[in-house]
């Protein structure tokens, strides 16, 4: 019988999909050694490189990106049948694969991993906490969570949350040594907490709105990060204003560490959504992950707000805009 490297070809999957031999080690739990050395034993076997490899990045070669895409799936189909077989009658096993932004992990996410895995405890969940916009088909994910007004109109969407609005905060030293904007154009003059996109890499301009009016602001201050835990402790500790989720501030706006400024201009948005491709085939893992979203969902939104959209729909009729928290 010839022989076939599957040990090694799980390998090269796992750091293709991570393009990092270290975390795809702690996925697997062996050594990036080990792992670095399955990897060339496949490219020598085969007589073609898989990877590009630099200090700081792992990269597909053609060849590399061929094999992902052509073997990735039919791995991925064995390794769910192998966990199928010892599984209990009607047990739900398998991996779900998910892209969502940070702001919606503790006020979306959380409440439905937490039931979904004590629901189906052989199921596999990977996370991918990202504020870039992702390809959930390319980087074969399951699908994610989004602002609707972010996604292609061929995706199923399915409501999570109410809409909300993001609101512009400072703390309370910085409001009284810098005075408080009273008009969108106002920021220009003031020192604002920066984040740029992950998908573009340009500075977020702050989106304001009131009426049938909107704004787009191109702020600057003192710092840019891509971290929202950090732009929360330099605002409150009086570095700059903020532009907010206003759920994720809301703890500190109530105990006073932070105030919003420019209320009547806080853009609202719909809500988030999870997404996948209408045109997909559907796994017992994921369609179980889809079930109790919908049951958590529906159980945090109040009655007359339960009706959701059609498949491709745009809920609302908003433009699409660049929301830093959904890409």
């Amino acid at each position: 019988m010839a022989f076939t490297p599957l040990n090694a070809l799980n390998a090269f999957l796992a750091v293709a999909r991570r393009r990092s031999f270290a975390a795809a080690a702690a996925d697997l739990g062996v050594s990036a050694s080990s792992l670095s050395q399955s990897v060339r034993q496949l490219e020598a076997r085969l007589g073609v490189p898989l990877l590009t490899r630099t200090t700081r990045s792992v990269a597909l070669t053609e060849p590399g990106r061929r094999l992902l895409e052509g073997a990735g799936p039919s791995v991925d189909q064995a390794l769910a049948a192998l966990k199928v077989a010892v599984a209990q009658p009607g047990e739900v096993t398998g991996l779900v694969r998910l892209t969502v932004p940070t702001v919606s992990v503790s006020p979306v996410v959380a409440p439905i991993l937490t039931r979904f895995l004590a629901r189906h405890p052989r199921v596999e969940v990977e996370l991918r906490v990202e504020d870039s916009m992702v390809d959930i088909v390319t980087e074969e994910l399951d699908g994610g969570i989004r602002f609707s007004e972010s996604l292609e109109r061929d995706m199923v969407q399915v409501r999570l949350s109410e809409g909300f609005r993001f609101v512009v905060v400072g703390s309370p030293a910085y409001l009284k040594r810098r005075g408080t904007p009273e008009k969108p154009r106002d920021l220009l003059a003031h020192d604002c907490l920066c984040i740029r996109s992950g998908t573009t890499g340009a500075l977020y301009q702050w989106e304001l709105e009131r009426g049938s009016r909107s704004w787009r602001v191109p702020v600057r201050g003192p710092l840019v990060t891509s971290s929202h835990h950090a732009l929360m402790e330099l605002a409150e500790s009086g570095v700059g204003l903020m532009y907010a989720f206003e759920p994720e501030v809301a703890d500190r706006v109530k105990r006073g560490a932070l105030r919003i400024v420019l209320e009547p201009y806080a853009a609202h948005v719909d809500g988030f959504y999870l997404y996948f491709p209408s045109r997909s085939r559907v796994s017992p893992a994921f369609r179980a992950f889809v079930d109790v979203a919908r049951e958590v969902a529906a159980e945090q939104r109040a009655p007359e707000a339960r009706t959701e959209p059609r498949p491709g729909a745009s809920p609302g009729g908003r433009p699409t805009r660049g929301r830093q928290a959904g890409g």
